[in-house]
């Protein structure tokens, strides 16, 4: 069950909170529906209950609050608007992305799949997906590691009348299996018609929190929807009778010839109509909203010949169905007419209704596993073709740049095999690492089924470590690929003369894989700190530009003691040889610390990494 106390929005500037003093229950085995116009502060106080906005109040999810749960996602399934993953990913992987993040076996994809409609689209990019389609793959992320709560937001938003029934019946199966079910609506009628417990919302306060048969009497009343090209003569008719039996009976003219009849039956109508002899094109019950305040029902007569005011609610337009019986009709999101009660078109294969409702509960649980994390980020930098277009334009960029690098001449060596001119502040290899290492972190803080699992993303350091580790060998590719593509060209071109092997070749070699796999790791915690990946770019791009020079007044400062002799006097402290030769490589990373660039790239990721771990010390008191 879900119990929300005082849910209260941080209000900007001068303007009242969008959410104030909110307080409801909603119980297990239920469906409760948080009904509001726009703007009423519904997705507000979802936010405000997942802990995704700063505000006041707290929630309990079965008694206890978000952040005191070990697996949030296991507890609590979200959708909060669209789903916000990679356009380029396809369905399929982005579910599998996200089983190995909650931890559930992969094969979860495969069955909320098949139990949204969407297994014939598996295949397909989340871009290419209409708005309904990417509805159900919302629903999809949010059944994966089977909660015990849903929490929705708008789900039928974008889904034809067929399949707005199809979602409705899924979340009154999950609340009959005794699991809790909220999900926003501004539509009053469907309210209604699902729901056990309608809490409504106006203007960021609580209205009413009402049963849904108190609501629909309360809310909602019938009325009689009449069409004739004589609508105004009818209206008099009935407004005479309604005066002369001294019945309560309000007439509403809601434009052209249409009529809504409150207080009347179709029988009584259409005598009128017989009577008179007025001509009648469609006469049909339907159910109309009284708005925010009830309408005044105890004075007889007529009660108003024509109202503008929207907040009673427009009737909406009705046809009849091939039986003569009554059908709503209403328009979706993508602009397509469905008729209620009348014979609708056969829906797609991907939109097809489910013979199972609910897909199966998961019996056995995988224990926590430090491969985790790392399973989930290689599915998320091997699920799409980003980091290889990266990787190929980085060693087209490198070889060619090395080519003109040669030709021009006055290059040394080591910068022509690394392709870094001195003009550029970054050789290509450096800036795509970095380019890489950034993009690294984006859906664990744009997904909510991700945020809300705070044990696993995006603060851990367990993930951390696994896009550090997946950065680093990234980066190590790519500067061996580089190097290797670039001496392959200049051989191609000019000869050997150009390739040889420099006799310094260890330290140069780990000067160079340490830089590279440095500005990974930098554009990595940068982004992971701002939740930016532009941050982390320009993190790694501020490295030699800003902190460069800033090291080489440090060091060329006549205060400052010069490091020379670094080797020397690594041999005086150990006195002993290293076995095979491990102090070459010692001395070698010694001396790579000392340059400039090293210590300027070495301070910088100890302050990334102290910012990191300084948010998630105050995400995790918060």
């Amino acid at each position: 069950m879900i119990q929300a106390f005082g849910l209260t929005s941080t209000p900007r500037k001068e303007r009242p909170p969008a959410l104030d003093d909110v307080s409801f229950e909603a119980r297990a085995g239920r469906v409760t529906v948080l009904l509001g116009a726009p703007g009423a502060g519904k997705s507000t106080a979802l936010r405000l209950m997942l802990e995704l906005q700063q505000g006041r109040g707290v929630t309990h999810f079965r008694g206890r609050p978000l952040h005191r749960i070990a697996h949030p996602s296991r507890e609590v399934g979200v959708l909060l608007g669209d789903v916000p993953g990679h356009p380029a990913r396809t369905v399929r992987g982005h579910l599998r992305m996200l089983c190995a993040a909650t931890g559930v076996p992969v094969g979860r994809a495969d069955e909320v799949l098949e139990v949204v409609g969407l297994v014939s689209l598996r295949g397909e990019r989340l871009g290419t997906l209409s708005r309904g389609m990417d509805r159900r793959l919302g629903l999809a992320c949010a059944l994966l590691p089977d909660p015990h709560t849903l929490v929705l937001d708008d789900p039928a938003r974008g889904l034809s009348t067929r399949e707005s029934h199809w979602l409705h019946g899924l979340l009154r199966a999950h609340a009959t299996h005794g699991g809790t079910a909220l999900f926003t609506t501004a539509d009053p009628k469907e309210a209604a018609r699902t729901a056990d417990q309608v809490v409504t919302l106006a203007e960021g306060r609580l209205v009413a929190d009402q049963e849904a048969a108190d609501f629909a009497r309360t809310r909602l009343r019938p009325r009689v929807a009449v069409r004739s090209p004589h609508a105004a003569r009818l209206a008099a008719q009935l407004a005479k009778e309604a005066r002369t039996g001294r019945r309560s009976v309000e007439v509403v003219r809601e434009g052209g010839n249409r009529l809504s009849v409150y207080g009347s039956t179709c029988a009584e109508v259409g005598e009128t109509a017989f009577r008179h002899n007025i001509l009648v094109h469609q006469l049909a019950d339907e159910i109309g909203d009284m708005g925010p305040a009830p309408l005044p029902s105890n004075v007889p007569g007529v009660q108003g010949a024509q109202l503008d005011d929207p907040a009673r609610g427009a009737a909406e337009p009705s046809v009849t169905g091939k039986d003569g019986s009554a059908a709503e009709r209403t328009e979706d999101a993508e602009g397509e007419v469905h008729d209620r009660g009348a014979v609708s078109p056969a829906l797609p294969p991907a939109a097809a209704d489910t013979s199972s409702p609910l897909p199966p509960p998961i019996s056995v649980r995988s224990a926590p596993s430090p491969l985790r994390p790392l399973r989930y980020e290689l599915r998320r930098a091997a699920g799409i073709r980003t980091g290889f277009l990266t990787g190929g334009a980085v060693l087209v960029t490198s070889a060619l740049t090395a080519v003109l690098l040669a030709r021009v001449g006055h290059t040394p060596q080591p910068r022509l095999l690394a392709a870094w001119p001195r003009e550029l502040p970054l050789p290509p290899a450096a800036l795509g690492a970095g380019l890489l290492g950034a993009l690294a972190f984006g859906d664990e803080f744009r997904h909510p089924a991700l945020a809300a699992d705070r044990g696993t993303v995006p603060r851990r350091l367990g993930l951390l470590a696994a896009k550090l580790v997946v950065a680093a060998v990234t980066a190590l590719l790519l500067a061996l690929l580089s190097v290797g593509c670039d001496a392959e060209l200049l051989y191609l071109f000019y000869g050997r003369e150009l390739v040889e092997v420099p006799g310094d070749w260890l330290s140069l070699s780990a000067s160079w894989i340490g830089f590279v796999v440095g500005c990974a790791w930098a554009g990595v915690l940068a982004a992971g700190t701002f939740r930016s990946t532009t941050a982390g770019l320009a993190a790694v791009v501020a490295v030699p530009v800003l902190v460069v020079p800033l090291v080489q007044k440090a060091v060329e400062g006549p205060s400052v003691r010069t490091a020379a002799g670094i080797p020397a006097r690594l041999r005086e402290v150990f006195l002993m040889q290293w076995p095979f030769g491990g102090d070459r490589y010692v001395a070698a990373a010694a001396r790579v610390l000392v340059q400039p660039v090293g210590g300027a790239l070495m301070l910088s990721l100890v302050a990334l990494l102290g910012a990191y771990l300084l948010t998630t010390l105050r995400s995790r008191v918060r």
